[in-house]
């Protein structure tokens, strides 16, 4: 059964018009392949990078689509992202259990939760500027993901 070449509705076989947009149809109508990132605009998927703990999700098919590999703008957002994910896996994963392990003293475990808890703050500071569509790099990662988007050029 063929489909309609504008809007997607199957329709006759025969017929040389949809009959519901009205387009003119041609001979051999297959049905429209859709994007999944098509309806989806820079802005957008830059905010859904920052999201506190899931945002490495849309930063890997930020960085993995086809759409947005010459989107200087997004890519820099999935990077920064993706960063202050892996700073938030290496304070979770890598120093809490150092600390005890060695059995440092108690006010190292403190030091632990405020790192963390300044990556969740940037996480929203970004949220913020990129909804109000302002440019911000974070101090040191900025500067990693900027070099990441350079490098990839």
């Amino acid at each position: 059964m063929p489909f309609c070449t504008q809007c997607g509705v199957s329709i006759g076989e025969r017929d040389s018009f949809c009959a519901a947009c009205g387009a003119r149809q041609t001979a051999s109508a297959t049905p429209p392949q859709s994007d999944f990132l098509g309806n989806i605009d820079s802005r957008t998927v830059s905010l859904l990078c920052y999201i506190p703990l899931l945002g490495w999700i849309p930063s890997i098919v930020v960085l993995a689509s086809a759409k947005f590999q010459s989107d200087r703008n997004a890519r820099f957002h999935a990077f920064q992202g993706l960063y202050l994910f892996i700073g938030w896996l290496i304070a979770d994963w890598v120093l809490k259990p150092i600390v005890r392990t060695f059995g440092f003293p108690m006010g190292f475990l403190p030091l632990v939760a405020t790192v963390k808890t300044a990556i969740f703050l940037a996480w929203i500071w970004m949220l913020v500027k990129v909804s109000q569509n302002q440019s911000y790099r974070l101090p040191i990662l900025g500067e990693l993901a900027e070099r990441s988007v350079a490098e990839q050029r």
